[in-house]
C-alpha cells in the first residue's frame, strides 16, 4: 500500500513541475507574440511573470529592455541589458544597445569598452559594431594641439 501512495505522490509532484515548465515557455511565448502585435503593456506583464518563474532567463530581461526602449524609458533600459549581459555575458544584441546608449551619452570610453568585448563575441551583428566605431569617429572631441 505504501508503495502505491509513494508512487502516486511521485507522479503527482512530477506532473506539477511539468506543468510549471511548461507554464514558463508559454508566458515567454505569449509574450514574444505581444510584443510583435506591439502590445507592449501585456508583453511587459507575461515577461515579468516568466521572471517570477525563471529569474535566470536573459531573453525576458532583452525583451524588457526592448519594451522599455520603445517606452523611451532608458533607465529601465540600461538596467535590464545590463541584467541580460549578467545573465548572458555573450549576448550580442544586448552589447551592442549598450553601446548605442553609450554612444548617446558621449561616453567614449565606454563604448570603446563594450566595442573590444564585442568583436570577440559577434557572431552575426559584427557589421555594427564597425557602424558604432564609424559614427563614434565623427563625434570624438578633436585634439588640437
Amino acid at each position: 500500500m505504501s508503495k502505491i501512495i509513494k508512487t502516486l505522490l511521485a507522479t503527482f509532484t512530477l506532473a506539477i513541475l511539468a506543468n510549471f515548465s511548461y507554464a514558463d515557455d508559454n508566458y515567454y511565448d505569449q509574450a514574444l507574440k505581444k510584443f510583435d502585435k506591439k502590445n507592449y503593456d501585456e508583453a511587459k506583464f507575461l515577461l515579468e511573470r516568466n521572471i517570477v518563474f525563471n529569474p535566470k532567463d536573459a531573453k525576458s530581461y532583452l525583451y524588457l529592455a526592448k519594451i522599455f526602449k520603445e517606452k523611451e524609458n532608458k533607465k529601465e533600459e540600461e538596467k535590464n541589458l545590463n541584467t541580460t549581459l549578467l545573465l548572458d555575458p555573450s549576448n550580442e544584441d544586448a552589447t551592442l544597445r549598450l553601446m548605442d546608449i553609450a554612444v548617446e551619452n558621449s561616453n567614449y570610453s565606454e563604448v570603446k569598452e563594450l566595442s573590444e568585448k564585442f568583436i570577440k563575441i559577434c557572431k552575426s551583428l559584427c557589421k555594427e559594431n564597425e557602424r558604432i566605431l564609424e559614427s563614434l569617429k565623427d563625434l570624438e572631441p578633436k585634439n588640437d594641439s
